[in-house]
């Protein structure tokens, strides 16, 4: 019930694509005065120099020529701390989510020698290669073991050999890296010496089994290490190999391993690492300094949610190819930032080596991302927006946590406004956009906020159109809980007629809907134009949604995933069926994964409100989903089953009145296809009738294959034409 599967479940099928698209993106390699920036293009790479922004090739693909001929394809690259060689990410394969499998190669920018590294392991399976502080190393993991490679020698080393797909060294698990983004397992220390790495032993997890049945007479079988909640998680443990005698430490850190997660880990100096322990409900967070040469584990700052605490943000695309947790380092290493919501507020902290904190973001807002600590200056900066939930904008605050919030964001339109700050703190790349105008980018210079590119052209307002047919709005509960919402009307609108509604519904912590970006109101599934054809379509965001409303507003929900937020889109539902140009008979609804399993529950349990939903990939059984998910938001099954079970569509499936078109891939390794047998069992036993397409070997996002787009979409289109006829009356 949460992100979609490249991403997870959450972000759903209308931001698939575009966050496939991030994912890819061309990675950033910033020069070490954070003035200029490196990217790859062509299979060169380009230097580009601000603010002038003019491109000259840095690396031409001549210079990535194997000793084949071929010149590689360049998926990612990264430089040495000396700058004196690049490591080139290529022949690249998915793992789980993303492409984090493949070959590597090291340039020496001196010699121009080029050198495949990992020689003699499986093609395409190095993960996360990295040259160590002193250029001299490589260190990368192959099939679930850890390796270093002499860069001068091509001596390969093996540092585990025990790995296997239940004895995980230096990445991580299918759990681990869906619900925590954790999927580069080991880190070099500063002084090259040594190398820290997870170890996952998930031996004592029963493995879920897909079947693919249309690639062979016979069907295979693909076991899938899957910790469903309830499960304790697969035990972790952080090692310390030394590189001269081979020799893995084993960090005592306290705790009961398959009670606890270990989410991040970070060296702060050759003898200290810190890392971040959560307990199993993860509602009580530790941070430990660990004094490796003596293996000894201090708590220096701690913190208890009566809900839980987020490791990730949600803002944040944690589902990068290099995206790593951090701890950002501050004062010469003396101090980290830290982002907690302790005061009611997302905010920042600096938080001390010897525990002690200062909040540097003050007041009722929340902060939604850092962007950039600017020590000399004396400024952090951030996203944020405190006026408008919907909406994103730049903010910056002074280091010391004295002043107000200030807004760097000029009047050019409202909207959503991104920010990547240079290094440096003197440049930005700039998109912002809103509903009515597609994304503008342009390199700024800050703190002055001009554009570089644009200039002028961007100092004169947006003009929002007399008529775009799309609005936001609110709805205020009998509580008075205000949700947002957009709202796109049909072409030609007739106020004195009436029209069909299509909800598109998410509703779970790990997704918003209502943001006032570009494109926010299309329907992707639906073959044609909705507006032309005559529906209302409408989202609202309810209680318990990441939106920067503060603690409360996104905490409520714990424990009452598929009640509160059911309750609250049904209420405002009934509010809008009020209005006198909506036709109460014909209500839709519809939504993916967690916007699946919302479906579900708002036809069950308003069957007089919602007429017609078209569920895909939903979660029927909570009890089917993974541990770190579900407890995160519900609790232990062992402790608070009821809220489980109240909160599953299956147990409210006797009351289906309406149309439903059930959707599910049968080799969904998120959300499993055996949620579909179970819902549909229970719906033959109360005899219900319903539309049901089981998508052969598809996985969550039910994108493979030929056609499979095109079908989908008439598939949807189809149904919710017969079952929920556009047009006015």
């Amino acid at each position: 019930m949460k992100k979609s599967i490249l991403l997870r479940l959450g972000i759903i099928f209308l931001n698939l694509c575009f966050l496939i698209n991030l994912s890819k993106a061309q990675t950033k390699q910033w020069s070490l005065d954070g003035n200029t920036y490196f990217v790859a293009e062509n299979n060169s790479i380009l230097k580009y120099s601000l603010p002038e922004n003019t491109p000259e090739t840095f690396i031409p693909s001549s210079w990535l020529q194997t000793p084949e001929g071929k010149s590689l394809a360049i998926r990612d690259f990264s430089f040495s701390q000396d700058r004196n060689k690049v490591l080139i990410y290529t022949n690249t394969k998915r793992v789980w989510r993303l492409d984090t499998q493949g070959d590597y190669w090291v340039l020496d920018l001196d010699s121009k020698k080029l050198q495949q590294i990992g020689k003699g392991l499986p093609e395409s399976s190095l993960r996360f290669a990295k040259i160590s502080p002193d250029g001299q190393k490589a260190a990368y993991v192959s099939e679930y073991n850890l390796y270093v490679e002499d860069l001068n020698s091509g001596e390969i080393t093996a540092l585990t050999t025990d790995g296997n797909r239940k004895l995980i060294n230096g990445t991580f698990d299918w759990a681990y890296e869906e619900e925590f983004a954790c999927r580069d397992g080991f880190q070099w220390s500063p002084d090259s010496k040594k190398i820290a790495y997870w170890q996952l032993d998930a031996n004592q997890i029963r493995d879920f089994y897909m079947i693919n049945n249309t690639d062979s007479v016979y069907s295979q079988i693909i076991p899938v290490e899957y910790p469903k909640v309830g499960q304790s998680p697969s035990p972790a443990k952080i090692g310390v190999v030394d590189l001269s005698s081979q020799k893995t430490t084993w960090l005592n850190i306290p705790g009961e391993p398959a009670q606890h997660y270990l989410p991040r880990m970070e060296w702060n100096n050759p003898d200290l690492l810190l890392v971040q322990q959560l307990n199993r409900k993860q509602n009580h967070s530790k941070i430990y300094a660990v004094n490796v040469p003596q293996n000894q584990a201090e708590v220096i700052y701690e913190e208890k949610d009566e809900a839980w605490i987020d490791v990730m943000s949600t803002w944040d695309n944690v589902y990068a190819l290099t995206y790593r947790h951090r701890f950002p380092w501050v004062s010469e290493g003396k101090e980290f930032v830290w982002l907690s919501e302790k005061d009611g507020w997302r905010h920042v902290y600096r938080i001390g080596l010897d525990g002690k904190e200062q909040l540097v973001t003050r007041g009722e807002y929340d902060v939604i991302n850092l962007l950039h600590v600017d020590e000399a200056e004396g400024w952090v900066y951030f996203h944020a927006s405190p006026d408008n939930a919907t909406q994103k904008y730049l903010y910056r605050t002074r280091w010391d946590g004295s002043g107000e919030a200030e807004k760097l964001t000029p009047p050019v339109w409202e909207g959503t406004h991104d920010y990547q700050i240079s290094p440096s703190g003197k440049f930005a790349l700039y998109r912002g956009q809103n509903h009515y105008t597609r994304p503008v980018t342009d390199w700024i210079s800050l703190p002055d906020h001009d554009f570089l590119s644009m200039g002028e052209q961007m100092g004169v307002s947006v003009k929002k159109p007399d008529d775009t047919g799309m609005e936001f709005f609110t709805v205020t509960l009998d509580d008075g809980t205000e949700m947002d919402g957009w709202m796109v009307k049909p072409t030609n609108f007739d106020p004195a007629k009436k029209y069909p509604v299509v909800f598109y519904v998410y509703t779970e912590p790990w997704g918003a809907n209502v943001k006032d970006t570009y494109g926010v109101g299309r329907n992707r599934l639906y073959d044609g134009d909705m507006a032309e054809d005559g529906y209302i379509y409408i989202s609202l965001d309810n209680r318990g949604t990441p939106a920067p409303k503060g603690r409360a507003w996104r905490k409520s929900i714990y424990r009452k995933i598929g009640r509160l937020n059911i309750s609250d889109q049904a209420e405002a539902a009934k509010q809008i069926l009020e209005w006198d140009y909506v036709d109460p008979e014909r209500i839709a609804v519809w939504g993916w994964s967690g916007g699946g399993s919302a479906t579900l529950n708002l036809l069950f349990q308003y069957p007089e409100i919602y007429k017609t939903g078209i569920s895909i990939a939903a979660v029927a059984n909570q009890l089917t989903y993974d541990n770190i998910y579900q407890e995160r938001y519900m609790g232990l099954p062992q402790e608070n089953l009821e809220d489980f079970v109240a909160g599953s569509p299956i147990t409210h499936a006797k009351n289906l009145e309406g149309n439903l078109l059930y959707i599910h891939g049968t080799a969904d390794d998120n959300v499993h296809y055996a949620n579909a047998d179970m819902l549909v069992n229970e719906l033959i036993k109360h005899g219900k009738l319903f539309q049901f397409m089981p998508y052969p070997n598809r996985s969550h996002s039910i994108s493979e294959g030929m056609g499979i787009n095109a079908h989908l979409r008439k598939l949807y289109t189809d149904f919710l034409k017969k079952h929920c006829p556009p047009g006015a009356k």
